[in-house]
């Protein structure tokens, strides 16, 4: 099981939204470059949105940031894509055997790693913010061309 990919697709379209100011960013254009259906371009950019990240021009006025890069880190995004329930990152199996003593028991030993597994990586997304990455991803690129 993988976490969603509207995390990086939301990632890809704002990072594409920082490094191309003077581009008409609309949904087809910006699909163009995830490789994906513009409608589900559509939706992500709603959720970022809802969030406080972007906002749309109506019709074919096309998408473009509302924040600083450095005001936006990873865990925003995260959040804002709506890719796990808070706190839920980790499902349990349905049902383990009461009458085990393992399945009577695994979930509660288990919750407490899980829940700490997932506070140590928000905090490495929290600590990582959207200029960072922008700046990393132009000098991959200057790198490769």
């Amino acid at each position: 099981m993988k976490i969603s990919s509207r995390f990086t697709i939301a990632v890809h379209i704002l990072s594409l939204l920082s490094m191309s100011k003077d581009a008409h960013c609309t949904s087809e254009w910006i699909a163009g470059s995830v490789n994906t259906n513009p409608v589900i371009i559509r939706n992500v950019l709603g959720r970022l949105k809802k969030a406080g990240l972007v906002n749309v021009r109506p019709g074919t006025g096309g998408a473009y940031l509302i924040k600083e890069l450095e005001e936006i880190n990873l865990l925003d995004i995260y959040r804002a894509v709506d890719v796990v329930e808070k706190d839920n990152l980790f499902h349990f199996h349905d049902s383990p055997n009461p009458d085990c003593p393992i399945g009577a028991n695994i979930q509660i030993v288990l919750n407490v790693i899980l829940k700490q597994s997932q506070k140590a990586m928000e905090k490495v997304l929290e600590n990582v913010t959207l200029k960072d990455l922008v700046t990393d991803l132009a000098q991959q690129i200057n790198e490769t061309n």
